[in-house]
């Protein structure tokens, strides 16, 4: 049986707390045939019906005054194809158990984003993506997904099985349906080995094609106000496992880049004219390092300072030009800002509204600590990506509209022509999807 639950305040708030909506009901089914029978009812009361993973977005893709439907009983894997390749899993299940039950299996994803809180439904539907010089983002690698339409059914789709719906609602944004499972390709766990060291941002930006082209995964975070970077490259290695020992990776990943990171950014938020100082301060806080572990333990890292975020996909042959356009803007500035901005990588794919949709793409993404003015820093980095074209990722912060994603999208139009035929009364519409969509 379905369970319906409520807040106390009955008030939704996606991590960052910059979005809140408030939801007539929540649902949680506990069975497809519920979730359907959730989508016919909200259809029969005349309301708007949302899914909502855990939050991580920073847009308000998943917010409704209709029916919430939260997926945290349609968890786990449903079934691991070794001879083809793939694994099945429930849509609400997050990303870290993913994880650790593939690894478990001695499988694994072939590349994932820096942080593993999402559900899978919610990172594929949004764009979640890590950096990869070969290997593309989450949704990249589903080979079929399963999605309740607008009255209620059913819908399988996959390269060979309505194509059509799969080309598009892989990076869905939950304007064709809710998913509710996710076949995705898998290969026997690797090894990764992961070299981490400081570099100058003047290095890096000369040296970025070759250190783009000689590593499989690179990136970069570059500290505002100073000319340090932080540099990580990710290649597959024979082994053998040398993973970050415990001390040491509590002292760099929770007490320095976390903890103290935490208490730094307060100390910047009460006082922002100590902002330069404290970035030159963090720029050197980590040391080099190597290590070589399973990929999840590579690949992701823990994220406790609360933050919002936006970040832009521009021409992967515009990153630099565009990077050294926005720390020009910075130091020119007023601003202070006391997040590194981080920059990644991805090749193209054949998704309708991946921000890597048909061409080899950059990103560059922009944080405020939480509570911490952003406006001014985001409308100005949003001026410098757009001119170069910047596609914004799907659940971080931007303005942009429909009007703009027709032009930056080839496929635009074809996504918005199933939006309308799978969707046409807009049962999981709401103000966001309104925006960047249309009507």
């Amino acid at each position: 049986m379905s369970t319906t639950v409520s807040g106390k305040s009955g008030t939704w708030r996606n991590w960052a707390g910059n979005v809140t909506a408030r939801p007539v009901r929540e649902v949680a089914p506990a069975s497809v045939e519920e979730l359907s029978a959730a989508v016919r009812k909200a259809a029969a009361d005349g309301l708007r019906v949302k899914a909502v993973g855990t939050g991580h977005s920073f847009t308000a893709a998943a917010a409704t005054d209709g029916v919430l439907i939260r997926p945290q009983l349609l968890t786990g894997i449903r079934n691991i194809d070794r001879e083809a390749g793939t694994v099945t899993v429930e849509a609400g299940t997050p990303l870290k158990r993913l994880n650790v039950a593939l690894a478990r299996e001695g499988l694994s994803l072939t590349n994932m984003g820096d942080i593993m809180e999402q559900t899978v439904s919610g990172a594929t539907s949004t764009g979640t993506h890590g950096t990869g010089r070969d290997s593309a983002s989450i949704a990249a690698q589903i080979k079929e997904l399963e999605l309740v339409t607008a009255d209620g059914s059913l819908l399988t789709c996959s390269e060979e099985e309505n194509p059509d719906v799969f080309a598009a609602a892989r990076v869905g944004i939950g304007a064709l349906g809710i998913v509710t499972a996710i076949t995705f390709s898998v290969e026997p766990i690797f090894l990764l080995t992961a070299r981490e060291e400081p570099m100058t941002f003047d290095k890096v930006t000369a040296d970025f094609d070759e250190l783009f082209t000689e590593n499989e995964h690179f990136e970069f975070y570059w500290f505002p106000h100073t000319g340090n970077c932080n540099t990580k490259r990710n290649n597959r290695s024979a082994g053998p496992e040398k993973p970050i020992g415990q001390i040491g990776g509590w002292i760099e990943d929770e007490f320095l880049s976390n903890g103290v990171f935490q208490v730094a950014n307060l100390v910047g938020r009460a006082a922002p004219a100590t902002i330069p100082t404290i970035a030159k301060i963090s720029s050197r806080a980590l040391s080099a390092r190597t290590y070589t572990d399973i990929p999840y333990k590579v690949f992701t890292s823990p994220r406790r300072v609360r933050f919002v975020e936006m970040e832009y996909a521009v021409p992967r042959e515009a990153l630099v030009e565009t990077l050294r356009e926005l720390k020009t803007m910075v130091d020119r500035s007023s601003l202070r800002v006391s997040f590194p901005v981080e920059v990644r990588t991805a090749p193209a794919d054949d998704i309708a509204l991946s921000t890597a949709s048909g061409r080899e793409s950059a990103y560059i993404a922009v944080h405020m600590f939480r509570g911490t003015p952003y406006q001014a820093y985001f409308t100005a980095a949003e001026r410098i990506f757009t001119a170069h074209e910047g596609r914004p990722h799907w659940g971080k912060v931007h303005t942009r509209d429909a009007e703009y994603f027709s032009k930056v999208y080839p496929r635009f139009g074809e996504f918005t022509a199933l939006r309308d035929r799978l969707d046409p009364d807009r049962r999981f519409g709401n103000d966001y999807l309104r925006r960047v969509l249309g009507s």
